[in-house]
């Protein structure tokens, strides 16, 4: 309701300011100071720390009380192979105004490397530099990083790079993460003792004695904060007197690693507000960019936008944060247009013109489900680096460009940097990967038009039933309330429940004396599957292994034919699934995963990780007519945190040995 209004009224304050403000630059001895008359940013030099935000009548929006170097900076967490983490705060060694005019400044701040820093210093030219950007008119200012590792530099793993923002904690209470996810914080003295107790892991603490009593007997956790990629646009936080918001904008995907599912972090108490590149969060080493043999890498990070708005008290009430949410939500969708940016000084980033775009439609052929081509309503469809089916998601060196197709199937992706790609996509409401064949090369203003291109998912005989919905996620599935100990309150009737802290505790309370059992045709996957497949706690505080079964009946087996089980999984953390048909006992038992994943999604408060498909033969020897059972094991327990989340579970029955029509080779490791 204050969009309009405020859309207006911004439009008017910055013609005012484009027209009596410039953008000036203030170099002193060990800072820097760029002010365009809206607000002033001030940087160590040559560090390149973000030591000072001036706007609307205060001071510094960074946290006073810190030490400089702790405000506003770039870092990594790298190791050498085999070594211990490191994590470095990037101080630039050189300082270099790459731009100076009326209209724009652009800053760089630059740290090289040579052989003298080994193990000291990760092996990387940061800028060539870390850059701040701010424009006349604008209400914030922009920052990216070119990172590059030359041939023969030494090997090592980058476990994480972001940008962070400490705001003022006397200031700033008020976070927003999206529509339905925003709340008054705590402060960061409550996650202290004896004000905050400490829970199963180091981000996770109960408030016992919080400065705002409000939130007493509410659990803190930054996971419980976290946002996939393609929702990951806008987040910061409010200060009410003076009514100010500072706000991080990321208006593209394409720097980010893991694709528009991944899952990072966003903004948390301090006050917070990050700008995560790369990072194993949901995933693991697999999102781990490993560089061996002194391979050549060169990446742009961002430009990424820091926005800062306010409004008028005379016309808002100003304890009302809706207004400048959306005020934030309106500049995202501005700089999502204006993306690719026009005015980085630097050949590491193309502008729009010097991108490509591919278009083309994608078709599903299921002859089980129709013996028409069926349109690929809402796939996710996106160009990677050249690899396997499925692969897109672990990738994490490259650039990737997503978009989601209509409901027809059609899809466009814009402003592609140039290079060789595969186009890879998935379909909602069918499992598995499409990859296309052959290589696509994006070269300066190419448009590429696929035309008509065909996934056939895996698929070997008609349905004799399925478990859940193919969505990659296990949303669908019986989320449980939290202990009333552990409450976010935040998260009380919210789409979003599996967010609260210790789901994983409440297998147990709610199957006490026995695993689950799920009978086809007769339970309910939304209210008789767990969401997750966790170990059980022991009296002695060690943990046991659980095995699921699914009940159903068949008529008759077929025995001329080999069945097909389909087990797509969402997340799975340290975990071994066994799988058994009509025997328990079954040594081997007629299936294992071996041991698969590290995404700690289940500690972490996420409904997935990364996806995994496996395709299961079963011999009808093992299935009897009547009533079967398939024994469903997650066999390592040591922590509580080892399980296993499901997306879909289907069995297929036996193929016809006479039938001469294809099969689908599109399966995922």
């Amino acid at each position: 309701m204050y969009s309009g209004f405020l859309s207006l009224n911004k439009m008017v304050m910055d013609l005012i300011t484009f027209i009596h403000s410039y953008v000036t630059i203030i170099p002193m001895d060990k800072k820097v100071v760029i002010d365009n008359g809206i607000l002033q940013v001030t940087l160590s030099k040559p560090d390149g720390i973000v030591t000072g935000i001036r706007y609307n009548g205060i001071d510094n929006l960074l946290e006073v009380r810190n030490e400089e170097v702790n405000r506003g900076y770039w870092d990594v967490y790298w190791n050498e192979p085999g070594g211990p983490g490191i994590f470095d705060v990037i101080k630039g060694t050189s300082f270099k105004v790459i731009l100076e005019d009326e209209n724009q400044v652009e800053v760089s701040f630059t740290r090289t490397w040579d052989p003298s820093l080994k193990g000291t210093l990760i092996p990387l030219n940061i800028d060539k530099s870390f850059r701040f950007i701010v424009l006349r008119g604008s209400s914030g200012f922009y920052s990216y990083a070119i990172y590059e590792h030359l041939q023969g530099w030494p090997d090592f793993s980058l476990g994480e790079t972001r940008i962070a923002f400490k705001l003022r904690k006397d200031k700033f209470h008020y976070m927003a993460i999206s529509d339905d996810r925003q709340r008054i914080m705590p402060m960061p003295e409550d996650r202290d003792p004896p004000r905050g107790q400490p829970l199963a892991f180091k981000e996770a603490v109960r408030l016992i004695n919080p400065i705002n009593p409000d939130l007493q007997g509410e659990v803190d956790d930054k996971y419980e904060y976290s946002c996939e990629n393609k929702d990951n646009k806008v987040h910061g936080w409010i200060c009410f007197d003076p009514p100010v918001g500072f706000w991080q904008i990321t208006p593209s995907d394409e720097f980010r690693t893991g694709g528009p599912h991944k899952q990072n972090l966003t903004s948390h108490v301090g006050p917070t507000t990050l700008a995560m590149f790369l990072s194993g969060h949901y995933s693991g080493e697999d999102l781990t960019p490993k560089f061996t043999k002194g391979e050549p890498w060169k990446k742009v990070f961002g430009p990424v936008f820091m926005y800062v708005n306010s409004y008028d008290n005379s016309g808002w009430a100003g304890t009302d944060p809706l207004a400048l949410w959306e005020d934030a939500k309106l500049q995202m969708l501005i700089e999502v247009e204006s993306w690719p940016y026009s005015f980085p000084i630097s050949e590491d980033f193309p502008n729009s013109e010097r991108r490509g775009s591919v278009s083309g439609r994608l078709l599903v052929k299921d002859r089980f489900l129709s013996e028409d081509y069926i349109s690929a309503d809402s796939a996710y469809v996106g160009l990677a680096l050249p690899g396997a089916v499925g692969s897109w998601q672990r990738e994490c060196k490259g650039y990737q460009f997503w978009i989601r197709a209509d409901s027809d199937g059609f899809f466009s992706i814009n402003d592609i940097r140039i290079g060789d790609y595969n186009l890879y996509a998935w379909v909602p409401g069918f499992i598995g990967d499409y990859r296309n064949d052959g290589t696509i090369t994006i070269t300066e203003g190419c448009d590429i038009d696929l035309g008509d291109l065909v996934y056939q998912p895996p698929r070997d005989g008609p349905t004799l039933w399925e478990i859940g919905v193919p969505d990659r996620s296990a949303a669908e599935f019986y989320v449980p309330d939290p202990n009333p100990i552990y409450v976010n309150k935040l998260y009380i009737n919210h789409p979003d429940k599996f967010r609260q802290y210790g789901l994983w505790e409440r297998y147990a309370d709610l199957y006490p004396n026995g695993d689950l059992v799920y009978t086809v045709g007769v339970s309910d996957y939304q209210k008789d599957w767990f969401y997750a497949q966790v170990t059980r706690k022991k009296d002695d505080k060690s943990y046991q292994a659980t095995t699921w079964q699914i009940k159903f009946t068949l008529d008759a087996v077929i025995q001329s034919g080999t069945y097909k089980l389909r087990l797509a999984i969402a997340s799975a953390t340290v975990s071994e699934l066994l799988v058994r048909f009509n025997d328990p006992k079954a040594n081997p038992p007629h299936f294992t995963t071996g041991l698969i994943g590290k995404d700690n999604s289940i500690a972490r408060h996420g409904i997935h990780g990364l996806y995994w498909l496996f395709n299961i033969d079963v011999p009808s020897a093992v299935l009897v007519g009547g009533e079967n059972t398939i024994f469903l094991t997650q066999a390592r327990s040591v922590s509580p945190f080892q399980g296993i989340m499901y997306d879909y579970i289907r069995l297929e029955g036996a193929a016809d040995p006479n039938s001469n029509k294809k099969k689908s080779s599109c399966l995922l490791f």
